[in-house]
């Protein structure tokens, strides 16, 4: 069977809260019909910026099921099934398979900084597992292994795996893997401090695993195309740099702070966070509001939210 082939942008989803702290079911349907109408490949439901790990397994459970059902065929719906040992990422796995996921992606069980070796045996034990197409997201901040592109290129002929993120600022990390190239889609956190997505596209990346088109998904949808012929890359340019507040915005606090306040300043479902994380406090949010105007993403998108009008 063919693997699934994913390019463009593939946007890790917040998770809408309700006033009172569930998750917001419709809105997630309404996050998602956004991403449907302005170009977004595929979606991350419950990765660190759906706060996934401040989510009950009940919550999770729950997610997984209520949103598959709200799948049109438009984009694929990838679900964050890391648990804290192998067993239950196991578990998760299968119970996202067995309700509807197209995918999951995976993560080194965090704060247990497992060696490499330890690690990539995990990942290969559970994609052993399970039918489900899966992806790896090799981000040491968060969970304190670091998985060199040798341990990452034998990962990779494993047939279930079809999609790499790398969150790391070693571009000779990617380089080295798109020469291998590995019959999975090469993809890159859009974080422009760790400045991975002009050199991930320009060696022939397949797009970003972002954070950012929560917030401007068609911008994104731009700068993660690949460049299959000379104008893509020049379009790439311009939006890239267009987009450069609006990037920077989106890491200006720890995931999903800034992204998930100012989406709810602007008025699409988010709610709050989930204690013990806050809101921006409102100079910083001040700034967030400000580039929304100067990018005129408010005038697209038709936002007109209090916030934005006090402005």
């Amino acid at each position: 069977m063919a693997k699934m082939k994913i390019e463009g942008s593939f946007v890790a989803l917040i998770t809408p809260f309700n006033k009172d702290g569930s998750v917001d079911f419709e809105g997630f349907r309404t996050l998602l019909k956004f991403h449907e109408d302005n170009g977004t490949a595929a979606v991350l439901i419950m990765g660190s910026t759906g706060e996934v790990s401040m989510l009950s397994q009940q919550e999770r459970q729950q997610i997984i099921v209520e949103t598959a059902k709200m799948k049109t065929g438009k984009m694929k719906f990838f679900y964050g099934c890391t648990g804290n040992n192998t067993a239950t990422t196991i578990d998760y796995l299968r119970f996202a398979h067995a309700n509807g996921a197209d995918g999951a992606i995976l993560a080194a069980p965090a704060y247990i900084c497992g060696s490499e070796a330890d690690i990539e045996d995990y990942f290969l034990e559970v994609a052993d597992a399970t039918d489900l197409p899966l992806g790896i997201y090799n981000n040491p901040p968060r969970v304190k292994t670091d998985l060199h592109w040798d341990n990452l290129l034998r990962i990779f002929k494993h047939p279930n795996y079809v999609v790499h993120k790398e969150s790391t600022t070693r571009v000779g990390q990617v380089a080295q893997v798109l020469r291998a190239r590995p019959d999975v889609a090469v993809m890159c956190c859009d974080s422009p401090n760790l400045g991975l997505v002009v050199p991930t596209m320009s060696l022939g990346g397949h797009g970003t695993a972002n954070m950012t088109g929560n917030i401007a998904p068609a911008e994104i949808a731009v700068i993660s195309r690949p460049w299959t012929t000379p104008d893509v890359s020049v379009s790439f340019r311009d939006m890239y740099l267009h987009m450069l507040p609006m990037l920077h915005f989106s890491y200006s606090a720890i995931n999903p702070v800034a992204i998930k306040s100012l989406l709810k300043a602007v008025g699409l479902p988010a709610g709050d966070l989930r204690k013990p994380l806050k809101g921006l406090a409102p100079e910083a949010l001040q700034k967030g509001l400000r580039v929304v105007r100067e990018l005129e993403l408010d005038k697209k998108y038709g936002w007109s939210s209090p916030e934005l009008k006090s402005l």
